[in-house]
């Protein structure tokens, strides 16, 4: 820490302030002893999450350490770029990261694996999969094939990597991950080879580009469904697999672009996967995709009683933990308010005790 302006630099002012949270959240998970027939997940913004078992398995997922824009450069899209295709837009897209980095990826410690659920690169992080392969050897890589073709051009080790396919299930310590079908429309328009659009021909397989995941466990299952739009296949899943807690890809759409999971399709995901528990996650990372998780909770008690809702809706706040069965009843997360030990000490305050 620089102690004269003399010697601030904007590589100094950069390493002292990211990532904000330093490593606040890295000690707490690391801390952390889950309890017998729990499990627990921390939200590391955007789609990432951290999954820790009660047998001290550490599964990373999506973990994205980059940024949206920082220029307004010359106010076009690039041509190809996934808005444009999508929507015939030309104008660039204000996406603006607007959460703070709530993890350092250089400090992680004892990751077992790391999980990607697609291509795009606001879930494929060359940071994140710098920092595991340098800090964790053992870890695994997994994820579907376009996604382990990106990590071995980006130098991870071969033998590190198992691609998966829906249907596929990886040990991983005391989780069993289960690959199933994505529903993200959207990824087969985009990379890795938008020239395959450009040109009329066929889009890629969906299953070589994204899968979801089901983590089964023995505190429970958690369904995480990458950034699928809703689809009548999620009761598919649901038909066919216990799942407890989902997590979906909410967002308000831009005009001329369907990308984001809404709010009342986000009950209808998690009625259709049976499950007892939905999280809204991502729509607090893009300035242009921004929503408020509480109108997911205002229409599930406008409609609870009516269609017999078995499950409940859980706001969450980026750094937040959500832990398995605990926290089922919750509707939303508070960070922690401290002073729980209040007056335990001589309180040297320079006003009378009557104040």
């Amino acid at each position: 820490m620089a102690n004269k302006i003399t010697e601030v630099t904007k590589e100094s002012w950069v390493l002292s302030t990211f990532p904000e949270w330093g490593t606040y959240l890295n000690e707490e998970i690391e801390a952390t002893v889950v309890k017998p027939g729990t499990v627990s997940i921390w939200w590391l913004g955007c789609t990432g999450i951290w999954l820790k078992s009660e047998g001290g398995t550490n599964i990373l997922c999506d973990l994205w350490c980059g940024t949206g824009k920082r220029t307004h450069g010359t106010g076009k899209m690039v041509k190809g770029h996934q808005m444009m295709r999508m929507s015939g837009a030309l104008k660039q897209q204000p996406n603006l990261r607007t959460q703070p980095f709530v993890i350092d990826p250089f400090e992680v410690k004892n990751v077992d694996a790391l999980v990607v659920t697609h291509i795009h690169s606001d879930h494929l992080d060359i940071n994140t999969a710098a920092a595991v392969n340098q800090n964790c050897p053992d870890a695994k890589f997994i994820g579907p094939q376009e996604v382990v073709n990106i990590w071995l051009k980006w130098g991870v080790p071969a033998d590190k990597t198992i691609v998966v396919h829906p249907g596929d299930e990886v040990e991983i310590g005391d989780v069993r991950l289960l690959a199933l079908e994505a529903f993200d429309r959207t990824v087969l328009v985009t990379e890795p080879n938008p020239e395959v659009i450009l040109k009329g021909k066929m889009p890629q397989d969906m299953n070589e580009l994204a899968v979801n995941y089901l983590f089964q466990t023995s505190g429970g299952n958690v369904y995480h469904a990458g950034d699928s739009h809703y689809s009548n296949m999620f009761a598919k899943h649901g038909n066919e697999h216990t799942i407890d807690v989902c997590l979906g890809a909410y967002g308000e759409n831009p005009r001329g672009i369907t990308d984001k999971v809404t709010s009342v399709d986000m009950l209808r995901m998690a009625e259709a996967l049976n499950a007892k528990v939905v999280i809204p996650v991502h729509y607090d990372i893009w300035a242009n995709f921004m929503a408020d998780p509480k109108e997911i909770t205002e229409i599930w008690k406008f409609k609870k009683d009516r269609l017999n809702y078995q499950f409940k809706p859980f706001i969450w706040q980026v750094g937040g933990k959500f832990t398995f069965p605990d926290d089922k009843d919750r509707l939303e997360f508070n960070f922690d308010r401290g002073f729980d030990d209040v007056f335990t000490v001589d309180n040297d305050t320079p006003f009378p005790s009557f104040l």
